[in-house]
C-alpha cells in the first residue's frame, strides 16, 4: 500500500491508535499510514496509568476512530498486580469511550478469548456467556463491558494469539528455538487460533464510519483450530519450505500440566467463531495455516 493517496472513501478520517508500539498497534500504524491520516501513542507518550493523562491528552487530539490496542497482558503477573490490571484493561477503556462519544467519534477497543473459561469444544460465539479464570480474563472482561456501557456504536474485538513482525509471540519463539537448538517443544493439549496483525489491520476499517455502523461485540482470528504445539510445528513446516536452516525439525508434545511455572489459569480450548464477523462483511477470514505461511514468507526469508 505504499505510495497511495488517502483512501477516498474516507476522505481525511483521522485514526488515533494507542499503544503504536506494540505488537499490533505497530501493524496498524504502518498499514493504514498511506491511506489515513494516523497519529500514534506509545507508552511512552501516553501513561495509561495516569487517568488525568489520559483525559488531558485525548480531549485536545483531534479524531474520528480511536483504536485501542494497548493493554496490560502479562496474564501471571496480572494475578498479582490485579489494581493495575483493573486499571488499564478495565478502566481506562471505559475513559476512552467517554471520551469518543464526547467527540463523536468511534471507539475500537481490543479484547481477547481469555474472557472464556474454556469448558467448550466448539467455537464460542460473541452470545456466549463470558466466565474468565484469570485476573487477566476478568480485567478483560470488565473493560468490556465499560465500553459497551457508554452508548456510542463502540466496537469491542475479541482476537486470539495475536502474531506479527513488530514484536516477538509465541511464533517467534518456536523458529528461534529451533534455530538454536535440536529440540524444541509446545503444549500439545491447549487449543485456540493464531490471528496475523496484518489481517487484523485488512479487517478493521470495515467497522469504520461511514462505512460500518455496527457496534457491539465481535471476534476476529484466522479460520481454523489448532494446539500450540500444531502451531509451532506449521511454522517449522513454512521455514523448511523457505529454506531456512533449522537444527530442529520437529515439534515435541507437552502439557498443560508440566507448566508447573505458571501462576494464572488458562483455557483450555478459546477458539473464537468468526460466523459473525463473516455475515457482516461478507468476507471470511484466511486460514491460519495461509497467514503462518504468509509471515514466515515475507519476514523471516528475507533475513
Amino acid at each position: 500500500m505504499k505510495g497511495r493517496s488517502k483512501d477516498r472513501r474516507y476522505g481525511t478520517m483521522k485514526i488515533v491508535i494507542i499503544g503504536s508500539s506494540g505488537r499490533l498497534g505497530a501493524a496498524l500504524m504502518r498499514e493504514y499510514r498511506d491511506r489515513y491520516d494516523v497519529a500514534g501513542f506509545n507508552r511512552a507518550q501516553l501513561d495509561l496509568s495516569n487517568l488525568n493523562d489520559v483525559r488531558e491528552r485525548l480531549r485536545v487530539t483531534n479524531l474520528d476512530v480511536l483504536i485501542n490496542a494497548a493493554a496490560f497482558t502479562n496474564v501471571d503477573l496480572c494475578e498479582t498486580e490485579r489494581d493495575r490490571a483493573f486499571l488499564i484493561n478495565a478502566e481506562v477503556p471505559g475513559i476512552l469511550a467517554r471520551i469518543c462519544r464526547e467527540k463523536r467519534a468511534k471507539l475500537i477497543h481490543f479484547s481477547t478469548d481469555y474472557v472464556f473459561e474454556g469448558e467448550k469444544r466448539a467455537p464460542y460465539i460473541e452470545e456466549d456467556k463470558a466466565k474468565p479464570i484469570s485476573v487477566y480474563g476478568e480485567s478483560k472482561l470488565a473493560g468490556e463491558k465499560n465500553v459497551l456501557a457508554v452508548e456510542n456504536r463502540h466496537l469491542v474485538v475479541r482476537v486470539s494469539w495475536v502474531f506479527g513482525p513488530d514484536r516477538p509471540s509465541f511464533i517467534d519463539g518456536i523458529i528461534k528455538g529451533a534455530q538454536e537448538n535440536r529440540e524444541v517443544d509446545a503444549i500439545a493439549d491447549k487449543f485456540s487460533t493464531p490471528t496475523y496483525t496484518l489481517d487484523i489491520a485488512a479487517a478493521l476499517p470495515r467497522f469504520f464510519a461511514p462505512a460500518g455502523d455496527y457496534g457491539g461485540i465481535v471476534h476476529f482470528a484466522n479460520a481454523g483450530e489448532c494446539s500450540w504445539r500444531e502451531y509451532g510445528q506449521w511454522a517449522l513446516d513454512c521455514c523448511h519450505e523457505a529454506g531456512l536452516p533449522l537444527k530442529a525439525t520437529t515439534v515435541g508434545a507437552r502439557k498443560l500440566k508440566d507448566m508447573a511455572n505458571w501462576v494464572a489459569q488458562r483455557p483450555v480450548y478459546s477458539v473464537l467463531s468468526t460466523a459473525k464477523y463473516t455475515k457482516l462483511t461478507g468476507m471470511p477470514p484466511g486460514t491460519w495455516r495461509d497467514a503462518v505461511a504468509d509471515y514466515i514468507t515475507r519476514f523471516y526469508s528475507k533475513k
